[in-house]
């Protein structure tokens, strides 16, 4: 038995020596020779001694926690960075040599994670269009290339449209419809799908797929989504710029020790089969909610289970004074009104989030769910609270217009003497990219800076004060990051510095835009720990935007479903993610435990769940003790 421990291991372990070199250049599409590369002379390398062998047409995983060197990676194949010490080779050609980079890159092409850094052109066909004309591709063909790109994307009907108008992820389409463009051998995709959809993920995951299983393309995608990394060939984990496992992504994911040693939690129905297994029942590790509910079905049978579990009783609710209760009516809202761009983003919103609620909105790509709230803190103000506002002349025998209206607490935003102030202090707001909130030299400075804009008068000491409270109740440490810049900080970090700026302030309601998007699964967990910390503590209200339903179900009292600017559903989650064909209508998918549900229900077997990772796994138990004591 330990020999086969230590045979599995080594697998796991193994990495491609130097040694094997010449015979496996032949037939790879990209080669990493003892590579170490650091961004500055004196800090720790991002990759170390890198030893990676990567097969023509070869499906490759790439994961890892933020800062273990994955982006690194990427940027070394195609040229963007040069190796300190070893070499990098694509196709045969070293990127330190002459002009292979150029070459390289036509054959290489790379997805970022911010679709920004991307974006070249002010019309979407232009952008798409940009890399095959520098190519030197004819234009008919581009023009085949464009309609192709954008179709597998689900972007066509944007063609003529403005990208600065499109919502992240349908920028972040718009960005793989430019590198697909160009088709290259190899598609390498940082994070490209983290700003996506459900539906959008399993498009591009599908175009991705069957470029690498029909035309032999070469993929290595670098990816948080577990269920991404399991239709690879093989996956890799980087760990502090080292490869520490390698294998097929069932091997990987069944290693949880090993993967919780690298900060990388495991997949949620990883961590139900080991509960499940913990409480004596049998299970086998599984990598699907269809092949879990099999597996509680078949254990069931032989254990004589109980074919119903114990009924769902809901947590009592605390009692609140609705003192910040959020209403929003009738809210419409036009981007560019009156220009050849215009577009209807929001159409007659009706929304009520009472007081003390841990909120989530969630919608497809572009449905509106940022414009939304947006306008809870009035970064997008009413049309009647603008200063210039005048009212329409209504004419005799017509309706008076219907005018948005929004109640922040005792703030009538549709008033315009409402102190906009005093409501940004009171209403906090971090963005989809924490990044774009910070602009100060210093960590310090950009913290204390909201502190200093709403509150005159402040000392130096009362700033010192609050803006370590803010550092250390995010997990930084205030002596080690204030003099450093944001900029120099891992994404994990920034988007704890942005939210320590919005807290600085203590607002009663605090509003984020996919807060745990690109983030490892132990920097989501975290994350995620820390709103529910300050939810409980002082934070009335938190309103989380999300595209991840698991992240829904585990942490939300209620979510409202925004599809094509309107609010079509609002529930608790144990009521909304019953709805799966409307919700799959919708372009959204469902958690893991509700799939595993409603399989389960197929089998004669009845799971009444919040959807929770820990409330399923206890009800599944109670199956199985007849729920005498679950």
């Amino acid at each position: 038995m330990q020999n086969e421990n230590f045979n599995e291991q080594e697998k796991l372990n193994a990495v491609p020596p130097a040694a094997e070199g010449e015979q496996k250049e032949q037939g790879a599409a990209v080669v990493f020779d003892g590579v170490t590369f650091s961004y500055e002379e004196d800090a720790a390398p991002a990759l170390k001694d890198f030893f990676l062998s990567v097969s023509k047409g070869e499906f490759l995983a790439v994961i890892g926690h933020n800062g273990s060197g994955k982006s690194t990676l990427a940027r070394l194949i195609n040229g963007l960075l040069l190796p300190d010490k070893g070499r990098v080779k694509v196709f045969g050609m070293d990127t330190l040599e002459g002009k292979n980079p150029v070459e390289i890159r036509k054959r290489a092409g790379i997805v970022f994670q911010n679709p920004d850094n991307q974006m070249v052109a002010s019309i979407i066909e232009d952008d798409v269009a940009f890399g095959p004309e520098n190519l030197g591709v004819e234009r008919e063909e581009i023009g085949k290339r464009i309609d192709w790109a954008l179709k597998a994307v689900g972007m066509e009907a944007y063609r003529t449209g403005t990208p600065s108008r499109l919502s992240g992820g349908q920028k972040q389409r718009i960005a793989i419809a430019g590198v697909l463009a160009i088709k290259p051998d190899i598609l390498i995709l940082d994070e490209s799908t983290a700003m996506l959809d459900p539906r959008g993920r399993r498009e591009v995951m599908d175009v991705v797929t069957r470029l690498n299983r029909e035309e032999g393309m070469t993929v290595i995608l670098i990816t948080h989504f577990m269920e991404e990394a399991l239709l690879a060939d093989r996956t890799i984990v980087l760990n502090r710029g080292e490869m520490v496992m390698q294998g097929t992504p069932a091997e990987i994911f069944l290693h949880s020790e090993r993967l919780e040693a690298y900060n990388l939690s495991l997949p949620r129905i990883g961590r139900i089969c080991k509960n499940l297994q913990a409480a004596g029942i049998p299970v086998a590790d599984c990598l699907t909610p269809e092949q879990l509910a099999a597996e509680v079905a078949q254990e069931g049978e032989k254990a004589g289970a109980a074919h119903r579990s114990l009924p769902y009783i809901p947590a009592p609710v605390e009692q609140n004074g609705h003192e910040w209760d959020i209403d929003v009516k009738d809210l419409t809202f036009t981007y560019s009104a009156k220009s050849p761009f215009a577009q209807r983003a929001l159409r007659g919103i009706d929304l009520h989030i009472d007081e003390g609620e841990f909120f989530g909105i969630i919608g497809h790509t572009g449905s509106g769910k940022s414009t939304l709230v947006q306008h809870l803190n009035a970064l997008i103000k009413l049309p009647q609270a603008e200063k210039k506002y005048r009212p329409k002349k209504v004419k005799k025998g017509e309706p008076a217009p219907v005018l948005p209206q929004i109640h922040v607490g005792q703030f009538d935003l549709s008033d315009k003497k409402c102190d906009f102030v005093k409501l940004r202090e009171s209403v906090g707001m971090v963005f989809q990219y924490p990044e774009y909130q910070l602009f100060a030299e210093t960590v310090f400075a950009d913290v204390a800076f909201g502190l200093k804009n709403f509150r005159k008068g402040i000392t130096a000491e009362e700033t010192e004060v609050a803006v370590r409270d803010a550092l250390e109740i995010v997990g930084l440490s205030y002596e080690e990051v204030k003099d450093k810049s944001p900029f120099d900080l891992s994404g994990g970090q920034k988007r704890r510095v942005a939210i320590a700026g919005v807290i600085v302030t203590r607002p009663h309601i605090l509003i984020l835009d996919e807060p745990a998007a690109g983030l490892d699964p132990l920097g989501k967990q975290e994350i995620m720990e820390l709103l529910h910390k300050l939810h409980r503590e002082w934070c009335r209200t938190v309103i989380v935007v999300s595209h991840d339903m698991d992240e829904i179900a585990d942490n939300c009292t209620r979510a409202a479903v925004i599809s094509r600017g309107e609010a079509v559903l609002c529930a608790p989650p144990r009521e909304l993610f019953k709805r799966e064909e409307e919700l799959s209508s919708l372009g959204l998918d469902i958690p893991i435990t509700a799939k595993a549900c409603a399989r389960l229900k197929e089998l004669g077997y009845e799971v009444d769940t919040d959807f929770t990772c820990e409330d399923f796994s206890e009800k599944v138990i109670s199956l199985f003790k007849g729920g005498e004591d679950a």
